[in-house]
């Protein structure tokens, strides 16, 4: 089970970042996209640390 929120984490902030693109670019809300943008490094980390807080 090592590594597999991480991976999950990063899965997650590709789709914020594609999603934030989609936003962005294709709907009517411009602010929008960039604040599901920002949730990519969040994502990240967020589950780095749950998952280096779930082995200790």
């Amino acid at each position: 089970m090592s590594g597999q929120l991480a991976k999950f984490g990063l899965i997650a902030s590709m789709a914020s970042v594609l999603g934030s693109l989609y936003l962005y670019f294709v709907g009517e809300d411009e602010m929008l996209g960039i604040f599901v943008g920002l949730w990519a490094p969040t994502l990240i980390l967020a589950s780095k640390e749950i998952e280096a807080w779930m082995e200790n």
